[in-house]
């Protein structure tokens, strides 16, 4: 069964474009640890301070072996370092979810492959 790391994060307003560069850099340290990256989101309209990351995995197992695979990686590791000296995360949640039947017939998402595109959005 495939599930989704959505971490919700509350971050500092004041440092958002901090945030967004340490989001970019999971762009390549995420997929190269064996995560599906379907997307880290920023504030756009509404509250200034959450933002979240939305990772897949096949399962627990696999989500385990990943993070394995981050602690030992050494551009994860300056990721997580510039985040902390900079203190752009106040607060970080993780929640696991999974595909609700009849999602999955849904023509713009699939948790395997990220999101389509739909042209519309």
């Amino acid at each position: 069964m495939t599930i989704m790391c959505c971490i919700r994060y509350e971050i500092d307003p004041f440092k958002a474009a901090e945030f967004e560069a340490y989001a970019e850099n999971w762009a390549s340290i995420i997929p190269a640890c064996g995560g599906d990256l379907i997307g880290y989101f920023m504030p756009h309209e509404g509250s200034n301070n959450v933002a979240y990351g939305l990772i897949c995995f096949d399962s627990l197992a696999a989500y385990e072996a990943y993070r394995a695979r981050l602690r030992e990686d050494k551009k994860g590791a300056e990721n997580f370092t510039f985040a902390q000296a900079n203190r752009l995360i106040l607060k970080e949640e993780r929640t696991f979810l999974r595909l609700a039947r009849g999602s999955e017939k849904l023509p713009f998402f699939s948790c395997a492959g990220g999101v389509h595109d739909r042209g519309d959005l």
